[in-house]
């Protein structure tokens, strides 16, 4: 299934990608540095949630308090938890 994300407190607006199961694949940022957000998508594509989340949770760009990597992982996370049938946010 295919996800849109808006973020929060970030450079990039959004944040789209697949999601079957748990893994996580085609990513694209709307937005932000293009090339860090390329590099990001490339490294974590094929992952699972649980570990895009250890790899990028609590990751923040300067004074935001957030990163789109962060961001990313909530992302993922709200996905996950909607297709099994929880709440997500902003998904």
């Amino acid at each position: 299934m295919r996800y849109t994300y808006k973020t929060h407190g970030t450079c990039s607006r959004s944040i789209s990608f697949d999601i079957n199961g748990d893994i996580v694949s085609d990513i694209s940022f709307d937005g932000g540095c293009n090339g860090n957000l390329k590099a990001v998508s490339t490294l974590v594509d094929g992952m699972t949630v649980d570990q895009i989340e250890k790899k990028l949770s609590g990751i923040e760009c300067g004074y935001k308090g957030t990163s789109c990597g962060d961001q990313l992982a909530k992302a993922v996370r709200a996905a996950y938890e909607e297709t099994r049938g929880g709440e997500a946010k902003d998904v």
